[in-house]
């Protein structure tokens, strides 16, 4: 899964991007501190305990638990992840995140980076849209302080969500309007369906796939409009047309950062008429920092942290770390775990599954457990799920053996969260 963080300058997109990944990126308070594209690995974690649960209970129920070892780090976990980790059974899932220089007003004009910057989006699967909560730039990122009134917040913010949707609207609009014509003409040979391949094509440079054109021709239509005879469409109704592609190939989730700055939160969440998930990115990459320089013991998404040792720390070091569990508990989160989470299950409807070359002790061919968890989509069959791991399984399925049921399940089998599976193959 590819997921592209996206906003104006100086709202913290890095911050978010390093929180998340722990990669060492450029960090400032101006406009335009990353001008290429940062690429990553964050981890969300599986909605379900880890099925190594399921072992280690059966094996400690049959007097055998000293065969499944645990480290104290990993809190009871047995697995061997290939990709990813597992704590306290929790498993974590590798999403590739993007993250994209500040864009500006007018970028599909060409200002800032202009189209670069459009480009480097495509083939994401979502977008994040980090906004600062905190009111404290204005529109081209220029920093203006903490101490804004909360209109002058709420104005920035509608400011800030509205011009990035209307740049990608714009930038998808360019797009079609190059080939309209040529389009039109499809139509009246091919009809409905040559409009759709012509979407198709001038889309797939950026991720479109058929699924979403035919799913935004179907909403076109069902709102009035008349693919029939595009030619006749004005530009009103081609710019609602493009619209509504961005909103099929684009799904926009909102971070609002800088949340902690922020003069009345709540009112925010309201007063803005969207839906965000408040975020502390310089909170997050505090503490992941401080846990991987073993200070501190902290699970991403968890709402407090315990202190190793604090006879190594100075008293600064101590009132600082209090100071973030504090903050961390106030919140509950830092708000980055589960705004990732809630895109990857909820918005792109993915599930968790295992598979294993032996169904009776869920091991490799090197006996490791566990050792690979793919996220599908929700509606994945068994066999599609075999082209997931390898092509060759893919080509060969024959059939499936489930890990827990000991069933025989075909390549029509429809796959659930948490199945662990043994493909027989050719």
């Amino acid at each position: 899964m590819k997921i592209g963080l996206v906003g104006k300058p100086n709202v913290g997109k890095s911050t978010f991007f390093s929180s998340s990944t722990l990669a060492h990126v450029d960090i400032a308070n101006y406009p335009f501190c990353t001008i290429d594209p940062n690429i990553g690995i964050a981890y969300v974690r599986s909605p379900m305990k880890c099925p190594c649960l399921q072992l280690r209970e059966k094996a400690e129920s049959e007097g055998r638990g000293h065969q499944y070892p645990s480290s104290e780090e990993r809190k009871g976990s047995i697995c061997h992840p290939r990709t990813g980790f597992c704590i306290g059974h929790q498993r974590f899932l590798p999403v590739q995140l993007v993250d994209v220089a500040g864009l500006v007003p007018g970028a599909h004009e060409g200002r800032g980076r202009g189209n670069a910057f459009l480009a480097d989006l495509s083939h994401c699967d979502a977008l994040i849209h980090i906004f600062d909560a905190s009111g404290s730039t204005d529109i081209e990122g220029q920093f203006l302080g903490f101490d804004q009134s909360y209109q002058s917040i709420v104005e920035r913010s509608i400011e800030d969500i509205q011009f990035l949707q209307d740049e990608l609207d714009s930038w998808i609009f360019q797009l079609l309007s190059q080939g309209w014509s040529r389009g039109t003409r499809r139509v009246q040979s091919e009809g409905e369906r040559g409009f759709a391949s012509f979407l198709l094509d001038k889309l797939s440079g950026i991720g479109a796939q058929s699924t979403h054109i035919n799913q935004t021709i179907q909403d076109f239509i069902q709102q009035g409009g008349d693919v029939s005879t595009p030619w006749s469409l004005n530009e009103v109704e081609q710019k609602n047309l493009a619209k509504m592609l961005r909103n099929r190939i684009f799904p926009i989730v909102y971070a609002g950062n800088k949340c902690d700055k922020s003069s009345n939160l709540q009112s925010l969440m309201q007063d803005l008429h969207v839906q965000f998930t408040p975020c502390l990115s310089d909170l997050e990459l505090a503490l992941r920092r401080a846990s991987e320089s073993k200070i501190i013991d902290y699970i991403p998404g968890e709402n407090t942290f315990s202190i190793r040792d604090r006879s190594d720390l100075n008293d600064g070091q101590k009132k600082a770390l209090e100071q973030m569990k504090t903050l961390l508990e106030k919140h509950g989160s830092t708000g980055i775990l589960p705004l990732l989470e809630h895109i990857i299950f909820d918005i792109l409807h993915q599930v968790v599954v295992y598979p294993v070359q032996d169904e009776n002790y869920w091991v490799d061919g090197e006996d490791r457990i566990l050792p690979d968890a793919f996220l599908v989509s929700l509606d994945s069959t068994c066999k599609e799920m075999a082209y997931k791991v390898h092509t060759d399984l893919g080509d060969g399925f024959i059939r499936a053996i489930h890990g827990v049921t000991k069933r025989t399940i075909g390549a029509d089998y429809v796959v659930q969260n948490n199945d662990v599976i043994k493909i027989h193959s050719k």
